[in-house]
């Protein structure tokens, strides 16, 4: 399966689609075979994500986003102190910049994958 990296969120190569046309009634036998196979993966990921996870509110995600702009701020503000231009950046610098970065995307993915769980109906979201 092909897998790119965007701005800050991994996109998944699409499915196959084969281009021999069938018959409509093998269509609708492949598309039956295909929902089949995709609500598997559906209860699987109930199942799994909500015993890992448990049931999840509005203060998980102000946790995390939390931890999120705290890590952006830090990388931001590393880079601004490393972009004096009196003196060249180290490679050390450099380094500790491109650490900073994959944390926050990292943290950033979390939140993605947490709230795209919540808009899929693998975990329950508590509102109150």
């Amino acid at each position: 399966m092909s897998m790119s990296r965007t701005t800050n969120r991994r996109m998944v190569g699409d499915h196959f689609e084969p281009y021999e046309a069938n018959d409509p009634k093998s269509q609708r036998a492949l598309r039956g075979q295909l929902e089949q196979i995709d609500y598997a993966a559906y209860a699987a990921n109930i199942t799994v994500m909500g015993a890992a996870l448990g049931a999840l509110d509005v203060k998980k995600f102000e946790r995390l986003a939390l931890a999120t702009s705290q890590a952006r701020a830090r990388w931001v503000a590393t880079g601004i102190a490393v972009g004096d231009p009196s003196r060249p950046a180290t490679s050390e610098q450099v380094a500790e910049l491109a650490r900073l970065r994959s944390a926050y995307e990292e943290l950033a993915d979390v939140y993605e994958a947490m709230r795209r769980m919540v808009e899929r109906g693998y975990l329950e979201y508590n509102a109150s």
